[in-house]
């Protein structure tokens, strides 16, 4: 089954969904509170409008936690991510699944033109591929039961 929606349908579905970003300088602590009041599992780390990298919650237990430092004296640009992969809104769902599980990562920041318009998560393009199958197989059981239009 080829799913050929983009990611710019998968935030348009997704509404007005605010990307939540802390400045390089943020204490590690604050950044993490940030996160857990959000209910969000990444953060992305921003100058102005330009990106700079992804603090996820693994970069945390693995930067932090396991290596003895500190959340409240260590900088979000100490631990963070720099080498963010981003796609763009034209990106196929297939394609941006492809990536996530290449790359392994959970997050990807969308950009279009330069210009942070989202970020897709690995849970949104589950869900959208198994909404687009169901959806698919209600079709065929319609038609199998003979009541698909046409």
């Amino acid at each position: 089954m080829e799913i050929s929606d983009s990611v710019s349908t998968i935030l348009s579905h997704k509404g007005l969904v605010p990307v939540h970003s802390v400045a390089p300088d943020t204490m590690v602590f604050d950044a993490i509170k940030l996160m857990a009041d959000r209910n969000i599992g990444c953060v992305l780390v921003m100058d102005g409008e330009h990106l700079l990298g992804i603090l996820s919650e693994r970069d945390y237990t693995r930067k932090v936690i396991l290596q003895g430092r500190s959340s409240k004296s260590t900088t979000v640009r100490e631990i963070m991510t720099t080498e963010v992969i981003c796609v763009t809104p034209q990106h196929g769902v297939e394609d941006t699944l492809r990536i996530v599980t290449e790359s392994r990562v959970r997050h990807l920041p969308v950009k279009d033109g330069g210009r942070i318009v989202g970020l897709i998560s690995i849970g949104d393009l589950v869900k959208w591929v198994i909404n687009a199958q169901r959806s698919a197989l209600s079709q065929l059981e319609a038609y199998v039961a003979g009541g698909y239009p046409g």
